[in-house]
């Protein structure tokens, strides 16, 4: 149990956009809170570890955290300056640890001493995550200056609005700790008891997964409604090279080296991340031993699955002395070979939910959360609200779910984290305009949005999707809808015929801008076509209709622009093969790499390697840092095709 009242002893850290602000704390001087200047707001979690701290899985960590947070054009955080500090507290503006689902984020400031963070809100897995580790969080910013005077702090201000599962986590010092009191009857969580209610198509789903008797596996309730803490069954549990040695750490540290794993034919693990990683690890990282780190995750991974009898997606060989291809990306196999409508789906990855364009509940978790869901079969949830995004209308020729979904980021009720930790539930007649591929890139990037998860209740497309790629005859049953009367706690209603092809600008997928309205010339370095979001077959087929005419006349990409092609698994790289796509992406001058995140992740052809270069990219993120030090904009395949071809931001011709 954590100590009741709590007393943080530290410094307080105030994460200001000021480099020179955050610069004088490193060196010892306390800021006053009243004249911090502004907080930085809308912090990734790839500011809080890039993702080449992430290869470390261990205390290790504790010397890196902050260490991407780029506050104007200054990273001021340098190599353990935060554990040197002193630090108990951090304190931040909105949206604290958007982005990945890396639980690498809150264990290195767990690590580097931190012990309470403060922000106006938070991102749902990140929260999540602090509360799993042990790692206090508040939005009660008075709490500074009674820490201040060195008061002691109830418990019950941590935990105040909190279901009665979480609340319970938080005093007992994190997950691990609530799951073995759970494994062992002391403690049982309350079942929610809201009675019989019209509910959502999310909400149904939780409710028939939900845990009633652990050691029975008994699963399913009558009704849950938003705000209900409860535990669920999943279906599938899955997780990837970033993750799966960390977690099989942490198992191992809480529960020792014989634990046995819960249904091993429903987990799966993933080496999708880092298989290009040599290609684009830059001379300073190599000179800290970075690659040598990087590659023990794969050894780490693979005697964990051959231990535990896990099926592992591998790496494959390439023609490539510094990287290989995979199998595939976690999310596209995922959806193409495994998930149905109806399940539920656990992975540790932030765009798990790609899935959901299957009807299927799937969200990401953290580091701890896979490692219990390991031995449970279960992870716990705070029922979430849900969203309604009515797609009215039909939507234009040309344009696609990637243009939708950043003009969706772009909405005020977005930016400013009205759909924090929220089900993005998609309707309407716009999804008849789009198939399972597309409806997959809207779901995935419910983690821009900061979303629970995306979802789309199942239909005859569905249906068609399995059909072809698994051979597969599904019948829809009547319960896959939300009821009559549910309640939503918003709905965006977005006029599809009004929508045209979009932009993201660098720094933010927020950043939304109509490609009509994009008014500067703006050459390109870099077009890059891939990633879980923009390599699939559907995004593949849409580039390869720009590019087909400039093939089949023998045009190429501009000298001095680079065009790489990544598909997200080898089937789908078999698939573009056969219908003469692969061969149209060479012939303008692409090169096409083996499947892998790559680039998206920072690992693989496709970075920047300058600030000054200016790259167009189909991935779903443009975090600072994310894809090398340059300036990044997101946009659809279309758009990145015609892009590489006129070597600047340009749209497809209709």
């Amino acid at each position: 149990m954590l100590a009741d009242p709590i007393s943080f002893p530290g410094r307080i850290l105030f994460l200001t956009e000021d480099p020179v602000g955050i610069s004088r704390q490193l060196q010892g001087e306390d800021l006053d809170s009243a004249n911090t200047g502004p907080l930085r707001d809308q912090i990734s979690t790839d500011e809080i570890t890039p993702a080449f701290i992430c290869y470390h899985y261990d205390e290790r960590l504790g010397d890196f955290p902050y260490l991407g947070l780029k506050c104007g054009d200054t990273l001021p955080v340098k190599e353990g300056a935060v554990r040197a500090g002193g630090f108990s507290v951090s304190v931040a503006g909105k949206r604290r640890g958007k982005g990945s689902s890396r639980e690498a984020s809150p264990f290195a400031e767990w690590c580097a001493g931190i012990r309470l963070v403060i922000a106006d809100s938070f991102e749902r897995i990140y929260r999540q995550n602090c509360q799993n580790l042990g790692l206090l969080t508040s939005t009660d910013f008075g709490l500074l200056a009674r820490i201040r005077r060195g008061e002691a702090i109830p418990l019950t201000e941590f935990t105040a609005g909190l279901d009665p599962v979480t609340t319970e986590i938080v005093r007992r010092g994190g997950l691990f700790a609530y799951n073995a009191a759970r494994l062992t009857g002391e403690v049982a969580p309350p079942l929610p008891s809201c009675g019989q209610r019209p509910m959502t198509y999310a909400e149904k789903l939780l409710a028939r997964h939900a845990m009633v008797d652990a050691a029975a596996s008994r699963v399913g309730l009558a009704a849950v409604a938003p705000g209900d803490g409860l535990f669920v069954q999943a279906d599938w549990r899955f997780s990837h090279e970033y993750v799966t040695p960390m977690a099989a750490r942490f198992l191992e540290q809480a529960l020792g080296p014989n634990v046995a794993l819960r249904d091993p034919a429903s987990i799966l693990a993933f080496r999708d991340h880092l298989t290009f990683l040599g290609y684009s690890m830059v001379p300073e990282h190599r000179a800290m031993g970075l690659l040598d780190v990087a590659q023990s995750l794969k050894p780490a991974q693979e005697a964990f699955c051959a231990k535990h009898g896990i099926r592992l997606h591998g790496e494959l060989a390439s023609d490539l002395d510094s990287g290989s291809g995979s199998e595939g990306i976690c999310h596209v196999l995922m959806t193409d070979r495994y998930v149905l409508p109806g399940q539920l789906v656990v992975g540790t990855d932030s765009h798990t939910p790609h899935a959901g364009a299957l009807g299927a509940l799937a969200f990401g978790v953290g580091t701890t959360d896979i490692a219990n869901a390991w031995v449970t079969g279960d992870v716990r949830v705070t029922v979430p609200p849900t969203l309604r995004v009515r797609l009215n209308g039909r939507l234009r020729a040309g344009v696609s779910a990637k243009d939708l979904v950043l003009y969706l980021l772009a909405q005020p009720l977005i930016r400013e984290g009205g759909a924090i930790g929220h089900v993005i539930e998609y309707m309407g007649e716009g999804l008849l305009d789009l198939n399972t591929d597309e409806r997959a890139t809207l779901t995935n990037m419910a983690a821009e949005i900061g979303g629970f998860t995306g979802l789309v209740a199942p239909d005859l497309e569905t249906l068609s999707f399995i059909k072809e790629q698994r051979g597969l005859d599904l019948v829809l049953e009547p319960w896959m809808r939300g009821d009559e009367g549910a309640a939503y706690a918003q709905t965006l209603d977005l006029d599809c015929p009004a929508l045209g092809p979009m932009l993201a600008r660098p720094g933010d997928p927020g950043n939304g801008l109509a490609l009509a309205d994009l008014r500067e010339d703006t050459p390109i370095d870099i077009a890059y076509l891939g990633s879980c979001t923009g390599g699939k077959r559907e995004d593949l087929r849409r580039a390869y209709e720009v590019l087909r005419p400039a093939a089949q006349a023998g045009r190429r990409i501009p000298e001095g622009v680079q065009f790489f092609v990544q598909c997200g698994s080898e089937d789908i790289r078999r698939h573009a093969t056969e219908q003469g796509w692969i061969a149209a992406f060479e012939a303008v001058g692409a090169v096409v790499l083996g499947s892998s995140c790559g680039a998206c992740i920072n690992a693989g052809p496709g970075v920047s390697t300058r600030p000054n270069q200016v790259t167009i990219s189909a991935i779903n993120r443009n975090f600072p840092g994310r894809s090398g030090p340059g300036q990044m904009w997101l946009a659809s395949p279309a758009t990145v095709a015609a892009s590489a071809l006129a070597g600047r931001i340009v749209g497809a011709q209709p």
